[in-house]
This record gives C-alpha cells, structure tokens and sequence, in this order.
C-alpha cells in the first residue's frame, strides 16, 4: 500500500488519539497513538508524518505505520513556577503530624495509614500515566480525587511533579487542592484540640 503524507491536526495527549489532514486534501484521517511504534517522543500538533491508510474492524478509515517526517520535538513545556516550594508541603505536613503526636498523641495506625495511602496513590498515577501513553484504559479522576481527599495527598503531589502527571489540567489542579484542604482540616478537627471548645 502506498504511503501518504500528511500533518497532525488534532491531538488528544490524555487520550491517545488525533487527527491527521493529508496533504492531497480530503477528510481527516483518524490516527491512535499505538500506530506510531516506537519513538522518542510524543506526537504533537502540526508534526509532519508519512503513513499507511487502513480500515479499523467497522470499516473506519485510520492511519497505520505512523512514522515522523520532522526530525525533533518541539520545545518541553517550561516546568510549573510552583514546582520548587509546594513539594515542601509533603515534609511540611509529616513535621506537623510529628508536633502533633508530641503534643497532644495520635493512634500509631495514623502514620501507617498516611504513608500506605500516599504509596497507593503515587502507584495508581504512574500506572495512569502508563495507560496515557498507551493508549489504553485509564484511571478515572474521580478515583484520584478520593484517593488524595482519604489521605493520600502527599503521594499524589509527589507524582503530579516527579512523573509530571496531572500537573497542569486546571480544573484537576483545582478540586485536588481542595480535597487537600479537606483532608487536613478533617485531621485537625478529628486529632488535635485546636478546633474543639
């Protein structure tokens, strides 16, 4: 079959699919990221690329043998301004629940659970960011949310910059602050005396 040429239109990083418009006119061609094999880098929009057109099971058109025309990626997105000081939350908060046990003592579970929650969590992002780049099923963000908000916080922000996973969809960013705050405002209600008359 002979090859085509053509340019990546649309792209869906998260879900492992886009669009490419063909160089001789004609509707958009539908490319998954598993057609491109091997490569150094992830597929971006307006990246030049040579394929073989095929048929999915229901007869769809689709690319196949996806190969690079361009020879680099374009530039890395600049890190998050925040990524120096907010990873000081994680010994930030371990500080405070040692002062807290100090102080006032805390259930010896608390520790443990804290820690097995943030290790879950940091393992269900990664296997995530697999499945992303993959293609293949992925995590559902609610699951991640409930699983930050029952105290496995420190775990996700940890992966959001270490793996640079969900570090930069806003609207994630917004509700996983929230179930921080959550989740330690029920830890001073629940185990200090601060808010208790």
């Amino acid at each position: 079959m002979t090859r085509q040429t053509g340019t990546l239109a649309q792209w869906d990083d998260a879900k492992g699919y886009g669009f490419i418009t063909p160089d001789g006119g004609g509707p958009k061609v539908f490319v998954h990221v598993k057609a491109f094999g091997l490569r150094p880098h992830r597929p971006f929009v307006g990246e030049r690329l040579s394929y073989r057109e095929g048929a999915d099971a229901q007869g769809k058109r689709r690319a196949q043998d996806v190969q690079g025309l361009a020879r680099r990626a374009p530039a890395p997105k600049p890190a998050a301004r925040d990524d120096s000081l907010v990873l000081l939350l994680v010994p930030a908060f371990a500080a405070w629940v040692l002062a807290c046990h100090v102080l006032w003592g805390l259930p010896n579970w608390l520790w443990g659970a804290y820690s097995a929650l943030s290790m879950a969590t940091f393992i269900v992002y990664a296997l995530d960011k697999r499945a992303a780049s993959r293609g293949d099923w992925r995590v559902a963000e609610n699951t991640l949310h409930v699983l930050a908000l029952a105290g496995g916080w420190p775990g996700a922000l940890l992966a959001q910059h270490t793996l640079r996973h969900k570090s930069s969809k806003a609207s994630f960013r917004r509700v996983y602050w929230a179930t921080v705050v959550l989740n330690v405002g029920a830890f001073v209600a629940v185990f200090t005396p601060l808010l208790k008359t």
